[in-house]
């Protein structure tokens, strides 16, 4: 039996000519990656287990991304501990405050990943790399603590589930509406522990900020990973940029897969995942003009934070206002996109409408800071989780969404088509 894009990468890293489902291996780690909330306690376990030194200090990357600029003492305790470690055992790629963003927006920007690479990080989106070809998933500190030491980690093979989309997406549908759509299919635990890999002819109008996008929230379906095949907007995007060497690697025509959909992506509608899972998903049309009221849109994030991401919402706030009573929260994810949105005039457009840019940072996603919600209130968010209690106060409410839907609805104050605001 063949192999799927996943099995290929994990058996050429543990040194075998193949793998299957179920198969316990050891496999070398590629990058090991660690943020401001993680990385401390990655860091208790090294030094609890009297580590001499790192595996490899250029293959080690740490994000301080958070709760910084630091937003209490606590958050400040936390990044000095990893500053003092990054230093010590000299880091390379270490960034905080002035060069960093948020980390899986920053990894592939710095180019820090790839095809072929494999990658854990202590951090559950971290599957968001395979949109470039790569293994990559979310582990424990203690698992990131092991993997620094010796460059290794164990991996049970997944099996996979296959993606085929097909056609050209339909107005104003994007990344997160598919991947919205797919687990409002499937259910956030119908994918767990397996490969979600994506095909089919509709992936050559998929931006690689959409296959990050999708790749991101394959753990919101309980998925190991989620993975694209590398193409030609693959080579475009790392060309110059990659720092290793590129590795391609595709499934077998007899690739074993456990179930296999088609998803049509001209059929798709703008949807929203209300409240309190990702899989409660509804197309726009099926949410009433007035239903849902909110009073916070917050665009940004590891999902939607990336520069499309940022056009997208300024093309339906751009000659509009937001509207009285809502927040609008705009958060580059990084500070080449930050520079890159400013020099488009694109910040000229959110502040204008009303909006406030703010430095990159995770904040307001996992109730950090820079937009934490009140009892009551209703956000809409391009982030990827709407747990209970995830922006802040048990009795508020996340509502996740695309960039143009959350800008839509912050013109309106209400959950809105963007095509009914949009102003050309």
């Amino acid at each position: 039996m063949g192999m799927t894009m996943s099995q290929k990468i994990l058996a050429a890293h543990a040194g075998l000519d193949s793998v299957k489902a179920g198969q316990l291996i050891e496999a070398q780690l590629d990058m090991v990656l660690g943020n401001d909330i993680t990385s401390p306690v990655a860091i208790n376990v090294f030094n609890d287990g009297k580590a001499s030194g790192v595996f490899d200090n250029t293959k080690i990357a740490m994000v301080m991304d958070h709760f910084t600029p630091n937003k209490d003492i606590k958050a400040a305790e936390q990044c000095l501990q990893v500053r003092n470690f990054a230093d010590k055992y000299d880091i390379k790629n270490f960034f905080d405050v002035g060069q960093m963003g948020i980390e899986h927006a920053l990894l592939p920007e710095k180019g820090l990943v790839g095809p072929g690479t494999l990658c854990i990080g202590a951090d559950s989106h971290t599957c968001t790399y395979g949109a470039l070809g790569a293994f990559s998933t979310g582990v424990g500190s203690t698992d990131m603590a092991a993997g620094m030491i010796s460059g290794k980690t164990w991996f049970k093979v997944p099996s996979a589930i296959k993606f085929n989309l097909i056609n050209k997406p339909a107005e104003f549908i994007s990344g997160k509406d598919i991947i919205l759509h797919i687990i409002g299919m499937i259910g956030v635990d119908g994918a767990l522990y397996r490969s979600m890999e994506f095909f089919g002819d509709g992936l050559k109008y998929l931006s690689i900020d959409d296959r990050l996008c999708i790749a991101n929230m394959a753990i919101e379906a309980g998925a190991k990973n989620g993975i694209f095949p590398v193409d030609d907007i693959t080579r475009e995007y790392i060309k110059d940029r990659f720092q290793g060497e590129p590795k391609e690697y595709f499934a077998d025509d007899d690739a074993e897969y456990d179930e296999e959909y088609t998803i049509d992506l001209s059929k798709l509608r703008p949807t929203v995942a209300f409240p309190h899972l990702p899989e409660n998903a509804r197309t726009v049309d099926e949410i009433g003009e007035t239903e849902v009221k909110i009073q916070q849109a917050v665009i940004g994030s590891c999902t939607n934070g990336r520069i499309s991401d940022l056009r997208a919402a300024a093309e339906v706030l751009k000659n509009n206002t937001v509207a009285k009573g809502v927040r609008c929260i705009i958060i580059p994810s990084t500070q080449q996109v930050y520079l890159q949105a400013m020099h488009e005039g694109l910040f000229d457009i959110f502040i204008n409408a009303g909006a406030v840019v703010s430095t990159p940072t995770c904040g307001p996603c996992l109730g950090g800071h820079m937009g934490i919600l009140a009892k009551g209130e209703k956000a809409i968010s391009t982030t990827n989780r709407n747990f209970v209690g995830r922006m802040g106060h048990v009795e508020s409410e996340v509502y996740l969404a695309s960039p143009a839907v959350a800008a839509a609805s912050a013109v309106t104050g209400y959950i809105t088509d963007p095509a009914k605001v949009i102003k050309k």
